[in-house]
């Protein structure tokens, strides 16, 4: 490829009934790993993501797979019809470094689908535990949000997602979240709208599952992946398997660095973002934060179809 390429992997609330069903229609590559994840997770993974109910999909445990197999069913048609092409860099929203690490050859498709149910349902589970909520704030930078945050005494309340440099999510105590409300508007937030989330993700209350996450991966086997993986918790590459299992681990109490992630690519020479994966959230919020990159996403059949000529084109 001439130009640098990078895939980028969508993470959760990316969901929708019907989902994949378009691609399953027109790829047989889609509809083997579709068919693939029934036996794999023991349930009709692929009946739920067609036919819903939606209540059902959005729960943590059922997301995250079916979002992850969305993902995966469309990068195995992009590697596939472009005779083995690997971008060089990839990355992933929270769930969706699980998809950019199996779309790579670190994590095999089945293993991929087993790790993130179980990490759904720990996830549920540590909302149980120590209830927790989540809230997106428009129009404040980070260090904005960080310093209205410090004067909060209501509970544990931290930075989850540094989505860009005008969106973020802070995770949390309930009652902290809720008390952050009015400090981040004085702080000068254009809007801070709670999330309808189980749990307080990517803050320390997931601590309760996080040992139980660790144990459950060391069984599973971590190759060194075919391109470089920028992480969520450093915003920076890593080449190695063992260094990518850690990093899991430490993405369940840590914020996810999106920005600086996606701009660690651009100052690399990356011209191109594909989303490869389901909805178009990343793409509109790339388009927005980086101008003079292109991102385009892949979430339907036309989309994956304008993808592959594209690159093909490049060649």
């Amino acid at each position: 490829m001439s130009k640098r390429v990078a895939f980028l992997f969508p993470g959760q609330a990316s969901q929708k009934v019907g989902m994949g069903r378009d691609l399953v229609d027109a790829f047989p590559e889609a509809a083997a790993v579709f068919e693939a994840a029934r036996e794999v997770l023991g349930f009709d993974l692929p009946k739920l993501c067609f036919e819903g109910p939606m209540d059902e999909l959005t729960e943590t445990r059922n997301a995250q797979p079916a979002i992850l197999l969305h993902s995966l069913a469309v990068a195995t048609v992009l590697r596939e019809r472009l005779g083995g092409f690997v971008p060089e860099f990839v990355a992933g929203h929270s769930l969706g470094e699980f998809s950019a690490t199996a779309a790579v050859g670190s994590l095999s498709a089945d293993d991929a689908l087993r790790v993130v149910r179980r990490r759904g349902e720990l996830m549920w589970d540590a909302g149980q535990k120590v209830p927790g909520t989540m809230a997106a704030v428009m129009g404040l930078d980070p260090a904005a949000i960080a310093g209205a945050l410090e004067g909060v005494d209501a509970g544990r309340v931290v930075l989850a997602n540094l989505n860009s440099t005008a969106q973020s999510v802070i995770s949390g105590d309930v009652e902290a979240v809720e008390a952050a409300i009015e400090p981040l508007k004085a702080a000068g937030a254009r809007r801070v709208m709670p999330l309808n989330v189980s749990g307080a993700f990517h803050s320390p209350l997931m601590e309760v599952v996080q040992g139980d996450f660790a144990r459950f991966l060391e069984d599973i086997s971590f190759a060194d992946p075919g391109a470089q993986v920028v992480k969520n918790v450093t915003a920076k590459p890593c080449r190695s398997g063992d260094e990518l299992r850690e990093g899991f681990v430490e993405q369940l109490v840590s914020p996810v660095r999106w920005h600086e992630s996606v701009a660690w690519m651009v100052d690399e020479g990356v011209s191109t973002f594909v989303e490869v994966g389901p909805g178009s959230v990343l793409t509109t919020m790339g388009a927005r934060s980086f101008p003079n990159a292109e991102f385009i996403a892949t979430s339907d059949v036309e989309g994956t179809e304008k993808v592959l000529a594209l690159l093909r084109e490049r060649g």
